[in-house]
């Protein structure tokens, strides 16, 4: 056992033994399809605090052959697969934690002495019998360990990508350590996998990857390992039924990242911190503060304002992915900024609509925050008076909530206003507190129409007025009422026993000025 090479199965344990383990080692059934394959190059980026580590340190304590790992895995779910036995502790494994290498020299060609300095000992005290031809040539001793013993090397490379993260425009230091790489995994016989996790996806150079042999599973399309992300909702539900804490809560804070052939899944880290403190929280700025989504959304890139209010105002927006060069630095459009707070996990995306949305409430606080530092006065205005709206709602005090809407519309001129739908915007803006209470819903099938805004209460707030909003444009607000009466958008909330206000509102385009009628619903 050395400290890079084999290094146990210690650290998995410690995971195991933790008071919450979700068991993610069905992992290991894809890893082993892959083995020895054209497939072995496995690249997966995911935000901070959503296991990444964990999943590499279960993959060296499962492949490694330093340590007997049968009693560890066997009760999990990897011991029901046809190739637990097969691959259990049979491989040379490499473990490299490059944020640990690159933190002690902050510089490239310093980090790759240092690692190859590290790794040689351990290779050469592991196999001090075979025949070097040069005993400081680090894929010169890999080829002649293996093609004297016979045995393959799988490779994890935890944090990967700090060198892009931390070191941003070192352009040419980049190069070399993508060099490096290719150099140490491309066409090797001793490789039998390549696993490979960081935040970032491979670094393009043009139109081209210097690591193109990977397979990228990101957030973006993390594919067939979409239910390795994260917590799915099944888990998350069973953590809610052991620890009696209300799944609606935890669904509104921690979930919202969308991927084909999955459930919903949730934040990890958060979702473990919630549980274990009984206590639903922003636990994302526990390990990162809220700067480094503002130094990204304040970047004057053409509509990324204008996006970052509409995603404040719960929409979602179509984006191309396609063009991000994977790196924190190189930016052409709004598009690519949105891009990389999908990967920073600020985003969720929907891979099918290739939309871009704000997943749950603790990113959105992310977002609240961020905002009120980036001088945007006029927005951090319109949020700030949504508290006062939505009591004059509540108090049915029409004129007083048709000037709150009109001062948020002005507030967000920015936003193009012709229509209903982005007078939907402005309300959903408008308020925009009143998600703490309520599930917003838009275009709530009624059985003779949609409801255009329909904000149904919590669980644990039933003792607020359910509210229907209809919104017209260039008619008038006591129209807007008549149609929720005359199409009984009422009757769709029939299970629900608590009060209904009817919220009629109008935007007449002469008088640029909003009208509202507001009425208790009668259920007869």
């Amino acid at each position: 056992m050395g400290i890079y090479l084999n290094p146990g199965n210690e650290s998995f344990q410690e995971s195991i033994e933790s008071e919450i383990y979700v068991d993610k080692t069905e992992l290991i059934a894809y890893t082993n399809r892959v083995l020895k394959t054209r497939q072995k190059f496995v690249c997966v980026s995911r935000p901070r605090r959503f296991g990444k580590s964990m999943a590499a340190e279960m993959l060296a304590a499962y492949y490694g052959r330093s340590a007997d790992s049968r009693k560890q895995f066997e009760n999990l779910k990897i011991g029901k697969d046809a190739s637990f036995m097969e691959h259990l502790n049979q491989y040379n494994v490499i473990f490299l934690n490059m944020q640990d290498f690159f933190s002690r020299t902050h510089d490239v060609a310093k980090m790759k002495m240092l690692l190859e300095k590290y790794l040689l000992r351990d290779l050469l005290r592991a196999y001090p019998d075979v025949d070097y031809l040069d005993e400081t040539d680090l894929i010169g001793v890999l080829q002649d360990i293996y093609a004297e013993c016979r045995i393959h090397f799988i490779f994890i490379i935890d944090e990967w990508d700090c060198i892009f993260r931390e070191n941003k425009d070192g352009f040419e230091a980049h190069k070399m350590y993508l060099d490096f790489l290719r150099n140490l995994l491309k066409d090797r016989p001793y490789v039998a996998l390549a696993y490979m996790t960081g935040i970032l996806p491979i670094k393009k150079y043009g139109t081209h990857s210097a690591l193109n042999m990977f397979d990228e599973f990101s957030m973006t399309n993390p594919k067939q390992l979409a239910e390795f992300v994260g917590f799915t909702e099944s888990e998350v539900k069973e953590l809610c039924n052991r620890y009696g804490m209300d799944f609606e809560e935890t669904r509104r804070w921690y979930d919202g990242y969308r991927f084909e052939n999955v459930e919903h899944v949730y934040s990890p880290r958060s979702v473990v911190s919630a549980m274990l403190s009984r206590c639903f929280d922003n636990y994302w700025n526990q390990t990162e503060t809220f700067e480094a989504l503002r130094d990204y959304i304040v970047m004057n890139y053409e509509g990324l304002k204008d996006t970052v209010i509409e995603l404040l105002a719960g929409k979602s927006k179509k984006i191309n992915t396609s063009k991000f060069t994977n790196d924190m630095t190189t930016f052409k459009s709004a598009d690519d900024i949105l891009t990389l707070l999908i990967h920073l996990g600020y985003l969720g995306y929907d891979y099918t609509a290739q939309e871009v949305f704000i997943p749950n409430s603790e990113i959105a606080s992310e977002f609240y925050n961020a905002v009120e530092d980036t001088g945007w006065d006029n927005v951090v205005q319109a949020l700030q008076q949504s508290d006062q709206l939505l009591k004059n709602t509540w108090n049915k005090n029409a004129e007083e909530v048709a000037k709150g809407i009109e001062e948020a519309h002005f507030e967000t001129s920015i936003l193009k206003y012709n229509d209903e739908n982005s007078l939907a915007c402005v309300i959903s803006l408008a308020y925009y507190s009143a998600r703490v209470y309520y599930t917003e819903i838009r275009e709530l099938p009624t059985g003779k129409g949609y409801a255009d805004v329909v904000y149904l209460p919590r669980k644990n707030h039933m003792d607020k007025p359910a509210m229907i909003i209809e919104l017209k444009w260039d008619q008038s607000a006591e129209g807007a009422i008549a149609q929720i009466r005359d199409k009984k958008y009422v009757k769709a909330l029939e299970e629900y026993k608590g009060n209904i206000l009817l919220v009629g509102v109008n935007y007449d385009k002469e008088s640029k000025r909003h009208q509202c009628v507001i009425e208790e619903a009668s259920y007869i």
